[in-house]
Parts: C-alpha cells; structure tokens; sequence
C-alpha cells in the first residue's frame, strides 16, 4: 500500500464485534458513525436479540455469524469484508461501552505517518469500577508481549486499535477468541509493523451491572496456550517473514570496543523486578538440565531469542554449578526408575555407566529444575523490587 498524498477518512472502517451486548452496541455504532462513513458490527451469533433490526434505516452495515465463533473470529470477518471495499484502515471497538467512541478522533491524525502501524488505545486505569484482575491481567500481557517481541506497549490487552489492513490480512493468524488480540501484536511486530500506544479513556460499570463474555477459566487457558505458542516459535532460530523491511538502526556497542557501554547495555536489558525474575528463572532451568558443556551458549540463545536480561541469566547459573545439583537429580532419577536411592557414587558407577547417570540427571531435573527456576525467580523478584523501591526512596529524599 502506498501512502497517500492525501488522506482520506473514507478509507477507515471502524469495526464493532458484538456477542449478546443488545444494550449498548447500538449506541456504540451510532456514535462511531458520527465520526466515520464506514461501520461494520460484526454479529458474532448473539441469542439476545436481533441485531440487524437494531440498525434498520441506517446505513451501517451488519454481518453475522449464525453461530459464535469467538472475538478474533468477528474480527477477522470484518477484515476480509473492508480488504474487498478497498478499505485501508481498520478501527476495532468493543460493543459493551467500555471504550469511548469519541476518542477515534485520536487515531485519525496519526494513520497517515503510521500506515505500517497497529495502533493500541492504552486505557488509562484512573476511573472507578476497575477490577483487579484487570490490573494484573493487563500487566502481565504487557510482560509476554515484551518477552516475544522486544517491544512495550502499556495496555496490549485494549480492543481499541487500528488495523492496517493490507499488511493485518497478509499475516496467518490462528487464534480466534480473545487470544487473537494477543496473537496479532506479537505476529505484527515479527512481520515488522510498528506497535504505537494511543492513551484512551475507558468505562467500568458497577461488578453488578457489568456484561461480560470473557469465560476467565477457558478463555486463560486458550490464551496461555497462545502465549506458549509464541514464545516456542520465538525460540526457534529461524526468522518470521517480515512485511515490512528492517530499516532500524539496532546499534549496540561493541564490546572490545566499548566494553563498559556494552556492560551497561546488557545490564539494562528487561531490567525490570519481572524482567529479572524470569531471567534468573530460566538461567536456572536451563543451568540444571544435562546440557554437557553448552549450559552457557544456550543460556545465551535462549535469552537473547526471549529479550531476557543476559547478565542475570549467565550469572545465576552458577548457583547449579556441580557437582551438588547434578548429584541430587540424578538420585531424584534413579529412584523414579527404580524405587530405590544410588548409595554407589564411585567413579566406576557415574563413569562406567555414564549414559544410565546421564538419564537419570535428566529425569530427576524435570523435578528440580522448574523447583528451583520457580524459587530463585521469586526471591529475586522481591529482592529486586526492594532495592528498585530503596533507590527511589533515596533518590527522593
């Protein structure tokens, strides 16, 4: 797509996904086309009402799904029907009143310098009503998407974004729930589109009037099972097709050349109370499997695939150094194979049956090694977030 010389507002469509919300989608709709010439609700096979009748003499359009697919699936119907109106820009709002469709207006200035862009409403959680898990849900998206991506955005959980849709249509997507919208940032930013934060005001209802078709058991799981999916392809060592060529300037010092920035740069890296938990958590995981003599080059790929903190993770594996850890998983393995304690730890034994000892040290350290990531990982977390809370106390007083 090429940026125009003159951009035009008939290019945006604002899409409205709609499951059982016959209270407020309607005004969501009607105020969104006070502000755009194109929108689309996306009947994603609700059973409260008929939501074609609500919008009947006016001009927007409607398009249902006769059974519920699922958020992500809406979504995606909505896409592939603005790609075939020639649509260049897709604006998606929740039906249940969360979002303000007056803030729109915040998107239209900036889709002409950012066509390669997703664009995400930051929703500021200032306003009453906001639960708790939404606080911890949306701060531990954040962290995912920052572990599959390298890149921040204050709120990847909002269902108030643009689209751009030629580049949103070319890339495979599997999730259809609520796990697309965390699907589609992480795969956006692979292909090269930029992820920009748009600060947006944001509704909570009372908890006894609030409307809600998030299922918090199986809608989790589905997205844990994408976030894992993710970070698995994000594992893998070969890149993602990217839409969008790489023309950034990823500069880091070089470090026989500048050793100390190159420290302070590593150092600096997902240094956050989170950021350094998991880094010592995986080194450790990694450092207590039977990885004969790689323990630290994979330590390294692993963290530099996941945007982890280097430093920490190389540093904390010593902690497994041997031959304490590997001796304890490797009894843990020998009683699981055969009910029974190894009391024989010469030389003969661990040397003379070497791929037996080497088994069993992988048997007893699928026990010990997320034990331990899980532990280190949590007293590091709080160790960090007392020294990070010392120095703002000091640095303020």
């Amino acid at each position: 797509m090429q940026k125009a010389d003159n951009f035009r507002t008939d290019h945006i469509w604002c899409v409205v996904p709609v499951f059982n919300n016959k209270e407020t989608v309607k005004n969501v709709a009607l105020q969104c086309r006070r502000l755009l010439q194109h929108i689309v609700v996306v009947d994603d096979g609700s059973t409260d009402t008929d939501v074609s009748a609500l919008f009947l003499g006016s001009d927007i359009t409607v398009l249902k799904h006769q059974k519920n697919q699922g958020k992500g699936k809406a979504i995606l119907t909505a896409l592939q029907y603005i790609k075939s109106q020639g649509g260049h820009f897709m604006i998606t709002i929740d039906a249940d009143g969360q979002h303000y469709p007056r803030d729109i207006e915040k998107f239209i200035p900036l889709l002409e310098d950012n066509y390669t862009s997703v664009l995400v409403g930051c929703r500021k959680f200032n306003s009453e009503n906001i639960p708790g898990k939404s606080r911890f849900g949306r701060k531990l998206a954040n962290f995912w998407l920052r572990i599959e991506t390298g890149l921040s955005i204050d709120d990847c959980q909002s269902g108030f974004r643009c689209y751009p849709v030629e580049y949103i249509s070319r890339i495979a997507l599997s999730g259809f729930g609520y796990d697309f919208e965390t699907e589609v940032l992480a795969r956006a930013a692979w292909a090269g589109l930029g992820l920009k934060a748009i600060s947006v005001d944001v509704w909570y209802p009372q908890p006894q009037k609030r409307i809600s078709n998030f299922r918090p058991v199986v809608d989790n799981f589905r997205i844990s099972c994408m976030h894992a999916r993710l970070v698995g392809r994000r594992l893998l060592p070969w890149p993602c097709h990217r839409l969008i060529a790489d023309t950034k300037d990823y500069f880091k010092p070089n470090i026989l050349r500048h050793p100390i920035k190159a420290l302070k740069a590593l150092l600096k890296e997902n240094a956050t109370p989170a950021g350094l938990a998991v880094s010592a958590g995986v080194g450790i995981f990694l450092a207590v499997l039977p990885l004969l003599s790689v323990h630290t080059l994979v330590i390294i790929y692993v963290t530099t695939r996941l945007h982890l903190n280097k430093v920490m993770a190389v540093s904390i594996q010593n902690l497994c150094m041997p031959p304490f850890v590997p001796v304890v998983c490797i009894e843990i393995g020998h009683f699981m194979r055969y009910g029974r304690w190894l009391t024989d730890v010469s030389l003969r034994v661990v040397f003379g049956q070497l791929p037996d000892r080497v088994f069993e040290w992988l048997l007893g350290s699928l026990i010990v090694a997320p034990i331990m990531a899980v532990t280190v990982g949590i007293i590091v977390f709080y160790s960090a977030r007392s020294l990070q809370k010392r120095s703002v106390d000091y640095a303020s007083s």
